[in-house]
């Protein structure tokens, strides 16, 4: 002997509890309102709210958290009755609180005319009399109406036998009523409570009656949906729908059920059982039975059922559809007969005559097929049966065989036929593909169909130009079954086209795999090569290139020069310092001594500093000069050697071809 060990770990939390409960509360229209929700648990918890019973759905304005339910800005839709639920993974608490909206003016209890209308007060003093077996008369006190008219009361009842503590609508009444008699149900220990009901909503229910316990009597239903069925070859089982408990009327229910085989001269078998079934055993395979039942406690019997036929369990057929045969065979369908079977040999209920199909091969070579097997009914009972076996394969070889079923089992089979369905059209390419290689070549490639349908004897190929609405004509061509590429020139290079491929047997054309041009192709890089051969593209590309040269060569020529530094008369006056930059971009500079020529250096574009060694006396009336390499001179000059100078200039401008490019920089 061996021993086993276990461990269990038991972990015990604090129940979930609401230590802060929301509390009635009333609520200025367009103040803010807050319930509060607060609770302790040893678990996680969630907080949800529900108003009038129903989930509250908070929007934009109300604001929840874990321990508060806020409503700002309160309304008349706002009032009702909030209810806070804390849930745990293992238990739950809830808290409930009314919120009635006032307006401003009701703050003042003096103005009664002022308050909205409002769910009517509970109704009171419930009072029970004129007792019977079935029936009692109820009284009440209707409660305020709050400035609304009680439109209806609703009688609840809970009882404490079958389900106590659950209230159960009874009936309800007009609102002008307060005393009723309520209709009853024997065997009922009763307590009622009455709820208001007016164009505001329902009240709080009233305060519970006294209990009454109605007596008890025998049962006045039929026990319902009765039936006999076998579930074994050699029994019958009884079964019926058990009565609810308010329709029990007394204490110890139980059922007498009856059954006799259908059409003999049997007395009736009876049984008694507190179950809502009974199993005959044993019995003959497949026998019908008369069968009833009535429902009895303590005070007495109920009515009677109906009688209804049932039937023992079912067995396997004993014998076997014969001459099994098929005619008209085309390349889908073929036609069925076969000699039927004896009904009495199905022992059980007559369902159909079963054919299994499946397809054994194709015709066509290395084809592999499924050779799973198909069923197809075929419910009939004529001498000479026959039947319609469609949605075959073409081009296979197909067997099949037939049993005859009853509800729980099939019989022997059939003898087992041969037959091969005929070809036909093929089914489309397995795949066609388009691709444009380049600007004025389409590649196309596809693959054998799936299901040839016979043997493939080539391929048509159909194309057209679309253009939007309008269709060119109709071009063909042909490929013999071993050619599953093309490549087609296209005349246009612009035009889409239309392809149409189709498959070819002995029986003619197959499904159509239609695709359109160009397909898997970047038609935006296709659009940019048609603008790059255009004329007026190609114009404009050389006269913007040529721009580009001139201006070039206009930069060169500045850089080669250096800065324009033009030459001031002594008359001129300074420049201001705005002035120093002209329009061209070149600086004038000038001296702060109008007498005093300018000496230094000059900085060239290409930041070399140069000093020239050229001596300007011979130029000038006096004073020393420099010039940079340019040419241009810096210094002082007189008006009429300014002028020489400037008529020289231009005479060897005119005669330059360099000093005619420098002009137009």
């Amino acid at each position: 002997m061996g021993t086993a060990n276990n461990q269990v770990r038991l972990e015990v939390k604090e129940p979930t509890r609401i230590v802060l409960a929301p509390v009635d509360q009333s609520a200025v229209r367009g103040s803010t309102a807050r319930l509060e929700c607060k609770s302790e648990s040893g678990l996680p918890t969630s907080v949800t709210w529900t108003k009038d019973n129903q989930p509250l759905y908070l929007g934009w304005r109300l604001r929840k958290d874990e321990a508060s339910l806020t409503i700002p800005n309160v309304n008349e839709g706002d009032e009702g009755l909030y209810t806070c639920t804390v849930t745990s993974e293992i238990d739950e608490d809830s808290a409930s609180a009314q919120l009635t909206v006032l307006e401003e003016a009701s703050l003042n209890r003096t103005v009664s005319s002022a308050l909205p209308p409002g769910r009517p007060e509970p109704p009171m003093d419930l009072d029970l009399s004129d007792p019977a077996a079935r029936s009692v008369r109820l009284t009440w006190i209707p409660g305020n109406d709050n400035r609304s008219p009680v439109t209806e009361f609703l009688v609840q009842f809970e009882e404490n036998h079958w389900e106590p503590g659950r209230w159960q609508d009874l009936s309800t009444y007009p609102g002008d009523l307060n005393s009723v008699i309520l209709q009853l149900v024997p065997f009922v220990n009763y307590q009622f409570r009455v709820i208001a009901i007016n164009s505001v909503g329902r009240s709080l229910p009233s305060r519970p009656s006294p209990r009454y316990k109605t007596s008890g009597s025998s049962p006045d239903v039929i026990p319902r949906d009765l039936r006999g069925w076998g579930s074994q070859k050699d029994n019958m089982e009884i079964t019926w729908e058990p009565l609810s408990d308010l329709e029990r009327n007394g204490p110890n229910l139980h059922y007498s059920v009856w059954w006799r085989r259908k059409d003999s001269a049997e007395d009736w078998n009876n049984m008694t059982t507190f179950q809502s079934k009974h199993i005959v055993h044993p019995t003959k395979t497949y026998v019908p039975y008369e069968i009833k039942v009535q429902a009895r406690n303590d005070f007495g019997s109920g009515p009677e059922s109906n009688i209804v036929v049932g039937y023992s369990g079912e067995n396997k057929p004993t014998r076997a559809p014969t001459d099994l045969q098929v005619s008209k065979v085309s390349s889908i369908s073929a036609n069925l007969h076969w000699t039927p079977v004896d009904l009495s040999s199905v022992q059980g209920e007559f369902k159909e005559y079963r054919l299994y199909y499946w397809r054994e091969s194709s015709l066509v070579p290395d084809l592999v097929v499924n050779k799973e097997k198909k069923v197809k009914g075929f419910y009939t009972t004529v001498a000479a049966p026959y039947g319609l076996l469609s949605d075959l394969v073409p081009y296979s070889n197909y067997k099949m065989f037939m049993v005859v079923a009853n509800s729980r089992f099939e019989g022997p089979p059939s003898n087992t036929v041969k037959f091969t369905t005929k070809e036909d059209v093929p089914d489309a390419p397995r795949f066609f593909r388009i691709n444009r290689r380049s600007v004025d070549t389409i590649y196309m490639e596809w693959d054998k169909p799936l299901e040839p349908n016979g043997i493939i004897i080539g391929y048509m190929l159909k194309y057209q130009s679309v253009n939007g609405s309008r269709l060119g004509p109709l071009q063909f061509e042909s490929f013999s079954s071993n050619v599953t590429t093309f490549t087609l020139r296209l005349p246009d290079r612009s035009t889409r086209y239309k392809f149409m491929l189709s498959a070819l047997t002995q029986v003619g054309a197959g499904e159509v795999y239609a695709e359109e041009s160009p397909h898997f192709t970047n038609e935006a890089y296709m659009n940019e090569v048609d603008i790059a051969t255009q004329g007026w593209f190609i114009g404009l590309m050389c006269a913007i290139a040529l721009i580009i040269l001139i201006l070039l060569i206009v930069c060169f020529i500045k850089r080669s020069r250096g800065g324009k530094y033009p030459v001031r008369d002594k008359k001129d006056l300074p420049l201001d310092p705005v002035d120093q930059k002209d329009q061209d971009g070149s600086f004038d500079y000038h001296s702060d001594e109008d007498n005093k020529p300018l000496q230094g250096s000059q900085t060239s574009l290409d930041g070399n500093v140069k000093e020239s060694d050229d001596s300007l006396v011979d130029y000038g009336e006096g004073g020393d000069g420099q010039f940079n390499e340019d040419g241009s001179f810096i210094g002082q000059y007189t008006v009429k050697k300014d002028k020489d100078e400037t008529e020289g200039n231009e005479s060897s401008e005119a005669t330059s071809p360099v000093n005619a490019i420098y002009s137009l920089a």
